[in-house]
């Protein structure tokens, strides 16, 4: 595995696997119809569009197997976690935990004193077991539909 800064010419892999594992890996802990409203495909365009520019700005990640993303993630300059994804036939093999040593020590490297997410149902565990602590339960909507997340921290210091 390689973990690589983003590239622009990264987008469309990365949008096309937050819909797969959104639809597969997420499922257990949500309805179709919040993952539908999390991840529809009629959001296609926009997100390529509106993720190519902040992850452009962002302290962005990619990981990849033989030329392939398997995983992303990013960090804003102030130590949110924006987004961690992995494809869902890579899961549970290391690549997110890489992906997340990663940007802690980046977030080190710029003097961040916490790093701070929204974790969904389903990735909740793997933030605890990397030292991330419950702040709240939170309910957000999207596209009119109510989904459970968790807003985390953790502490780098």
């Amino acid at each position: 595995m390689e973990i690589r800064r983003f590239r622009v010419s990264d987008i469309k892999q990365i949008v096309g696997l937050f819909y797969e594992t959104i639809h597969s890996v997420n499922r257990k802990d949500y309805t179709q119809e919040q993952l539908e409203a999390w991840a529809s495909k009629n959001d296609e365009g926009f997100r390529l569009a509106s993720w190519k520019d902040s992850m452009s700005t962002h302290i962005t990640y990619v990981a990849l197997i033989d030329d392939r993303i398997v995983g992303f993630s990013d960090i804003t300059q102030k130590g949110y976690l924006d987004r961690l994804y992995v494809h869902k036939d890579f899961q549970r093999q290391g690549i997110a935990s890489s992906l997340i040593s990663t940007l802690e020590c980046e977030a080190r490297k710029l003097g961040l004193a916490a790093l701070n997410t929204n974790a969904s149902i389903t990735a909740k565990p793997f933030f605890e077991h990397h030292g991330y602590q419950l702040v709240q339960s939170q309910c957000v909507e999207r596209n009119g539909v109510k989904l459970v997340n968790y807003k985390m921290i953790k502490e780098l210091y």
